[in-house]
């Protein structure tokens, strides 16, 4: 693999948008439902703050990793592979390159959640120190399927 990590320009919107919906359609289409068209509207100012970050093979967005600044650490949002990178390992390398900025943020741990189904992501963030620390319906009602939070100190 020959990818540069680095923050997302503001120019990069539209590449981040499409790994974002190319990643996760299949995710929201286990979960019965559909992405809106507006599904990914924070996306902008996310960039400009400095929250999201790429993965850039010859210049080409082929990894996005949106996150939040939180008071526990750094959440991982959204964790996206463009569809022809994925089983290559640049998830994996994704998460390597976000511990090391939490780290030099000085972030004591990092979370994340996913559904409680999607057990390949439960297994990844799992070989990467993330421990489940807790399971129950989604905040937002959209759907029925248990979420889980998971948590790696850091």
């Amino acid at each position: 693999m020959d990818f540069i990590f680095r923050l997302a320009l503001p120019a990069e919107c539209a590449d981040a948008d499409r790994v974002l919906r190319a990643a996760f359609t299949p995710y929201m289409k286990r979960l019965g439902r559909e992405i809106p068209s507006d599904y990914y509207k924070w996306l902008p100012a996310s960039i400009e703050r400095g929250d999201v970050f790429v993965a850039d093979e010859g210049g080409r967005i082929v990894g996005v990793a949106a996150t939040e600044r939180r008071d526990t650490g750094l959440y991982l949002d959204r964790l996206a592979v463009d569809p022809v990178k994925q089983g290559t390992g640049l998830g994996s390398w994704l998460l390597v390159r976000l511990e090391e900025v939490a780290r030099a943020r000085g972030d004591r741990a990092m979370s994340l959640t996913t559904a409680e189904m999607m057990d390949h992501l439960i297994r990844l963030y799992s070989s990467h120190g993330f421990e489940i620390v807790h399971r129950g319906p989604p905040d937002h009602g959209k759907d029925p399927h248990t979420r889980i939070t998971m948590v790696k100190p850091l």
